[in-house]
């Protein structure tokens, strides 16, 4: 499987679009570019068995944790505009490429 570049990075504020969560935000905590997935903070939920294990000091129970989730799913928020939007590439002046809002034409990049 090809890695697939996506436009979202980690740490992107984003909004789910489609499924269970449809109309959450959250921060972007890691990118899986091999088959283009995020994880969100405090989307896609799900519940994980685990055994307790003294050496690494871990409780057994049941785990809430984030599940990956598709790309496509997700809409990247502007932090200028505050609207979920399409991204776009500009070249400026100095010779950065960064990334821009295709609403407020404003830079996402910091």
């Amino acid at each position: 499987m090809s890695a697939l570049a996506t436009p979202i990075r980690k740490n992107d504020t984003v909004v789910v679009t489609v499924g269970k969560d449809s109309g959450k935000r959250g921060r972007v905590l890691r990118v899986l570019p091999t088959g283009n997935r995020l994880i969100v903070e405090g989307v896609n939920i799900i519940k994980r068995h685990t055994k307790p294990n003294p050496q690494k000091n871990i409780k057994g129970g049941i785990v809430e944790r984030e599940a990956s989730m598709h790309a496509s799913n997700v809409q990247l928020v502007c932090p200028e505009c505050n609207k979920m939007t399409r991204l776009g590439r500009k070249i400026l002046t100095d010779g950065r490429k960064v990334r821009i809002c295709r609403k407020c034409e404003g830079v996402v990049d910091k």
